[in-house]
């Protein structure tokens, strides 16, 4: 086994999967592209997603580089910031993430994004300004914890400034990109 080689490549596979075809159901939501149907099919996955990331947080804890490799790393965070509707296990997760970055097994970017949604899912302001609106009149920050020192707190763990984010977020949903309707969504992982 090379260093590169996760040790756990059947979770690594599974995590990637479930994370591939989330973003998929994600992106045409976004766009309004599903049906009721697809809608709750849409919900009814992210509980299943939830509920494997969660078997596999109890007995492996975060699923890190060293268990799945980064790429499934990648896909358990994302797991992890959509579970909107379990933000009791959400905040259970950035505590296993935190302790996988200090370990140096995971990324301090995903740990300030977890960190934030977990934050605003709980009703309470966010840190690092990475949770943002999206709705027909354009993208807003979530609520945020001072402001005026966002770009310091950004900067300890890797995040550009928040103007240099923001017009990355913008010019990716570009009007033409969303339809006129598009429900206010909260976007995760975007600044």
């Amino acid at each position: 086994m090379t260093a590169s080689e996760p040790l756990r490549p059947d979770i690594a596979r599974e995590l990637i999967d479930r994370a591939t075809k989330a973003a998929t159901h994600r992106a045409a939501r976004l766009r309004n592209h599903l049906d009721a149907v697809r809608l709750g099919q849409g919900r009814h996955s992210d509980h299943a997603d939830t509920k494997v990331l969660r078997r596999i947080l109890a007995e492996h804890d975060w699923p890190g580089h060293r268990l799945v490799g980064p790429d499934a790393a990648r896909a358990g965070w994302s797991i992890a910031l959509h579970s909107d509707d379990a933000p009791d296990f959400q905040r259970a997760a950035t505590i296993l993430l935190e302790r996988a970055v200090q370990a140096g097994d995971a990324r301090i970017d995903h740990w300030a994004h977890l960190h934030d949604r977990a934050l605003i899912t709980n009703g309470h302001l966010q840190e690092y300004g990475t949770q943002l609106l999206l709705n027909p009149d354009g993208i807003t920050l979530c609520p945020l914890r001072a402001p005026e020192s966002l770009d310091e707190r950004r900067a300890t763990v890797g995040l550009p400034p928040i103007t240099v984010a923001l017009e990355a977020v913008r010019r990716r949903h570009a009007p033409g990109h969303l339809a006129d309707d598009a429900p206010t969504v909260v976007l995760a992982g975007a600044a």
